[in-house]
Parts: C-alpha cells; structure tokens; sequence
C-alpha cells in the first residue's frame, strides 16, 4: 500500500516537472520582439470620447479599430491631480513625473536627459512632427530644458546642437524675430539643417531637416491646414529610415486640445479626424509586418468632452463640453507593432518612457 502512494507521489512529481519544463519553454518561444522604430503619436487632449470621433462623424471605419492592444494611463504630474502638457510630455520623453509648465525638467527645477539625447547618441535618428509651434509644449519636452513651457525663445535656442534631425511645424518667428535680436535661422544652418518656411517639400535632404511653415502655430483645419499632417508625417519617416539604426518619431496632433479649451466641438472634431486619417495614413505605409511600433496617447483629456444625445433622441449625438479646461480621466494608448503587448493594461503616463526604452535596449 505504500509502495503504492510512493510511485502515486513519484509520478505526480515527473509529471508536474515536466509541464514546468515545457511552460518555460513556451515563454521563451513567445519573448517580446523588439522594434527598430518607434513613432509616438500623441492627440494633445484626447480622451475617449476625442477617439470616439471617428465612429460617428467620418464616412470610413476608424483607424482607431485597427490597434489590437490597448491600454489606459493615469495622467496626474508631481504637482497636481490634473496634468498640463509640458508635465505630460515631460513624462513621455524623460519617464519622471514633474511639475506643471516643467520642460525636460526634474520636481527639483534641474534637467533631465530625454528619450532623443539618449538615443543620438547611439546612431539613432529623431525627429518632431507638430500643428503646434514647433516650441510648443510637448514638442519642446523632447530638446529642451527650460522651468517653464513659456519659455519659447529659449526653448528653441535647443535646437539647432540637439539630437533632432527632423522637425516640422509652425513657430518661425520664435527662431528669425526674437525679442533678443538674435536670428537662429544661420545657426540651424551652420548646425547642418535645410530649412523650408514656405511649403513642405518634395523630398528630403541627406542632411538635417528643419519645416516653420507658420509664424507661432499651423492654421486650424478649418482654417485650410489640409493634409499638413500626414504629409510631414511620412516626409519624417522617409527622411529618418535612411538611418540604419532605426529611428524614433513623435507626432502631435496638436489642436485637439484648443478645440477643448476653446469649447468649440466643431473645431475638436475637425482635428481629431485629421489625426485620424493620419493613423491611417501611416499605417498603411508601415504595413503589417514593420520593424516599426506605433504607440497613439494623449498627454491629457481636455473640455470634459462627451458623446451625449440630443434631448431624448438616441439616434442624435450633441458633442458638447463642460469646460475650457483639462481634466483629471485617465486616457488611452493604443499599440501596434513588435512590442504592442506590453503598452496593454492600466499605469502611469512616465511608463511610456520606460517601455520604449525597454523595447530600444533590447534591440
């Protein structure tokens, strides 16, 4: 009888051990893959119901649906409950939380190496794409270092010697009619820039690439943007795959958030299609079996924007706010690419940072 037990224990045990071994053989057959590039897409005050747009107000399926892992991050800076842009950004580019109006900035008012310094180092290309001034907020987190985001012209004194390699936007008048007098224009020059102000161009320089096409910030799509967006967008990804180390892309659709603040839905609207036809636009491009990861976010949700329905009609939408603010909601991230799988799940907005870095150090 206990002969018995013993080989029922004895052959419990084989087979346990047995079906470890092959657990952990099937883990390391499913290892992460690694990009070659990331592009970080950010709608400036874009939560759920921004991404919700394109379901109802465009005449083709949302390129939101084509991104099968999804998460949720928590968007509070060191400061306060609710984030400003520059924390935000701060914390996609630098993975620290920070306070409000901080650049590339610790709590502490000293800087902190960004995603772009680090990885220039290494070979890779970088590059900015942005509706905004080019010194605007969340573009200026990943160059600069100032104590706050209104810092323009000093911000954009980071330019010409930082990693960037590509940028495109507006805020012309922040490098050529400077309250100091200075003009940077001369020195992206010396710096080994091309420099277009009037129109995006055709094709791209074997050198540096610097894109003003506005004074302060691009026209509003309602104002006859047009396809600025995506335009530059693919002009970055043409001029940053020459780099045989991979490259790392931001993209902001900036106005997004200013239709929030200004409370003006048709505006919102407006830039959240445009962003949504720049997804797609980029992801037909990449194609399904890229080197690259897309990663779309939002450094904030902005005007307590919402879907509700007309009266007591449920077959009419009435998009509305009910503030000229931000607000404290988690926002999504969506990911598609090698790599996708570990932006799921619910976190900090500074994580973003740390699993590009992640996936770039496994490379």
């Amino acid at each position: 009888m206990k002969k018995a037990i013993f080989l029922t224990i004895l052959i419990s045990l084989l087979s346990c051990n047995k079906t470890k071994k092959q657990n952990v053989a099937a883990a390391s057959q499913t290892k992460t893959e690694t990009p070659k590039n990331i592009i970080l897409v950010i709608g400036d005050g874009m939560g759920l119901s921004q991404v919700s747009v394109g379901q109802f107000y465009s005449d083709q399926a949302s390129n939101f649906d084509r991104f099968t892992t999804i998460g949720l991050i928590k968007t509070s800076s060191s400061s306060h409950l609710i984030t400003d842009s520059a924390a935000g950004a701060t914390a996609y580019s630098s993975g620290i939380k920070t306070y409000n109006k901080s650049i590339g900035m610790k709590p502490d008012s000293t800087a902190i190496t960004n995603i772009v310094e680090t990885i220039s180092k290494q070979g890779m290309a970088t590059g900015l794409v942005a509706t905004s001034s080019i010194t605007h907020a969340t573009p200026a987190a990943f160059y600069a270092h100032t104590k706050t985001r209104y810092m323009y012209e000093d911000i954009a004194t980071y330019l010409p010697k930082s990693g960037i390699d590509y940028f495109a936007g507006g805020g012309l008048k922040f490098f050529n009619k400077r309250k100091d007098g200075q003009n940077l224009l001369p020195t992206l020059l010396s710096n080994n820039f091309v420099i277009d102000t009037v129109s995006l161009p055709s094709t791209v320089s074997e050198k540096k690439h610097a894109i003003l096409l506005a004074q302060n910030s691009m026209p509003k799509m309602q104002e006859g943007r047009g396809d600025f967006l995506e335009k530059a967008s693919l002009l970055a990804i043409k001029k940053l795959s020459q780099t045989k180390e991979g490259y790392f892309l931001m993209v902001e659709a900036s106005q997004i958030d200013w239709g929030g603040h200004d409370e003006d839905p048709d505006y919102l609207i407006a830039e959240q299609l445009d962003l949504d036809r720049t997804l797609g636009v980029l992801l037909d491009t990449l194609g399904d079996h890229s080197e690259t990861l897309v990663i779309v976010t939002a450094d904030h949700e902005t005007g307590a924007f919402s879907l509700a329905m007309e009266g007591t009609d449920y077959n009419k939408i009435k998009p509305s706010t009910s503030s000229s603010e931000h607000s404290a909601t988690m926002v999504p991230v969506f990911a598609k690419g090698p790599g996708a799988e570990i932006f799921g799940g619910i976190y900090e907005n500074n994580e973003i940072y740390h699993k590009m870095m992640q996936l770039l150090a496994n490379n």
